[in-house]
């Protein structure tokens, strides 16, 4: 088996210079460690990705030549070193021995003597270093820019609510039980929990805790979801027997809300991915909900529509993500700033093709994961400038940044993840 440490500098390695996901990684890659260790492999990758641009640039002050680019590893074997030695709770000499064995480990026995003298500088010099780090938010340049002009007074809020790994929240089916009953339940097994604040069927466990010791977890009583995410069908107004599009459905965790918010919906779930697709059908079978699943780019409507309208859609657009990096850390180091024009692009093809899918007097939900306004706010308000029989309605829901375009949450410590919803009605009949 390899150890756990050279596994997470390789996933490390794999991510920051080949732009491979962490969920690419993880799957495979946990495969080849016991375990027992999997869990600290996950730590350690999960943090040094969280905080890699700080890392980068301790590295920077500590080593005194540059590492040379086809020794990268030995890089990313120091970055999970000084990680340990500055986020964990470890005995800082074992985290030292164990970073320089794992140098050897990986045949690079000629960088034993630097990575063990970098890392005793480290653990010397640490208050010094990091009081003198620039980048101790550790977020990209251009992120960085884009953050600071859009929320100057939430700023540093963001950047430190997205470095605080997320809690557990899960959805109670409401076809099955309360979120009261399913606490009272709960307690009974040790596990604390309270009810989330805005989303009516959403828990927060006190505690992550694996899904298997989730009362009724299997039996589709319960399932994981950010009460963010949870949000989205709870604003989108949906009644017994209406047809509903769920247009980039994958995972299913909103397609299985939606389910479970009202009765016989005919409710058609898209996903560019097949293979994605596969992964909604589990969910909804695991909750005991059927949906029409179809493989198709929702902006294709010529491929997959029947030409029969629908009385509700959700359009949970792809989008950068950022609003979830506390879940997602590596979006860091993956998302470049070139990609938010190129998503722009898409989020407004896909309200521009399926507004004439909808049904005179239905709705669209407009969802995003992100807290960029130039796929929230700005997206509502081009199409609204182009499309004459929209209206936006106001939501019933506290936002962190008002906007008369829709409701704009960012990260909360112990909270929601960031979303963006807004919520749009057709008024009259000209595009059907």
């Amino acid at each position: 088996m390899t150890s756990s440490r050279l596994i997470a500098a390789q996933i490390l390695l794999n991510v920051v210079d080949q732009g491979r996901s962490l969920n690419d990684e993880l799957p495979t890659r946990l495969a080849e460690v016991d375990i027992d260790q999997q869990p600290f492999v996950q730590q350690l990758v999960y943090g040094a990705s969280r905080y890699y641009f700080a890392l980068d640039e301790l590295i920077g002050k500590i080593v005194d030549k540059p590492i040379k680019d086809k020794e990268r590893l030995v890089h990313m074997i120091l970055a999970i070193g000084i990680y340990q030695l500055w986020k964990l709770n470890v005995a800082e000499h074992a985290a030292i021995h164990e970073t320089v064995a794992t140098t050897v480990e990986s045949k690079r026995q000629w960088a034993k003597g630097l990575v063990n003298a970098s890392l005793r500088r480290f653990q010397r010099e640490k208050e010094a270093l990091l009081a003198e780090c620039r980048r101790g938010d550790s977020f990209p340049g251009w992120l960085n820019k884009r953050l600071r002009q859009a929320y100057p007074e939430h700023y540093a809020d963001i950047c430190a609510h997205s470095n605080i790994p997320a809690p557990m929240s899960l959805r109670i089916n409401a076809k099955r039980q309360s979120p009261k009953a399913w606490l009272q339940i709960a307690e009974q097994e040790g596990i604390q929990a309270h009810a989330c604040e805005h989303s009516h069927v959403g828990v927060t466990l006190q505690s992550p805790a694996p899904v298997a010791m989730l009362p009724g977890f299997e039996q589709g009583d319960v399932s994981v979801q950010d009460e963010a995410a949870q949000l989205c069908a709870q604003l989108l107004p949906i009644k017994d027997g209406d047809r509903v599009l769920d247009a980039c459905s994958a995972p299913g965790g909103k397609t299985g809300h939606l389910l479970e918010s009202a009765q016989n919906l005919e409710l058609l779930a898209l996903d560019v991915s097949a293979e994605r697709l596969h992964r909604v059908q589990e969910n909804l079978d695991r909750i005991g909900e059927q949906a029409q699943l179809i493989a198709a780019d929702a902006a294709d409507v010529e491929h997959w529509w029947d030409g029969k309208a629908f009385n509700a859609i959700l359009l949970d657009a792809p989008c950068s993500g950022t609003g979830v990096i506390r879940r997602h850390p590596d979006i860091k180091l993956l998302r470049k700033s070139a990609d938010i024009s190129a998503l722009a692009k898409i989020q407004q093809n896909l309200l521009q093709k399926l507004w004439p899918t909808l049904a005179p007097g239905g709705h669209l939900l407009y969802a995003t994961c992100s807290i960029l306004p130039d796929e929230n706010t700005q997206q509502i308000e081009a199409f609204v400038s182009q499309v004459s029989d929209v209206e936006v309605i106001e939501l019933n829901l506290d936002a962190d940044v008002a906007s008369p375009m829709g409701v704009q949450w960012l990260p909360q410590p112990n909270g929601h993840d960031g979303f963006f919803y807004a919520l749009l009605k057709k008024t009259d009949t000209a595009d059907c």
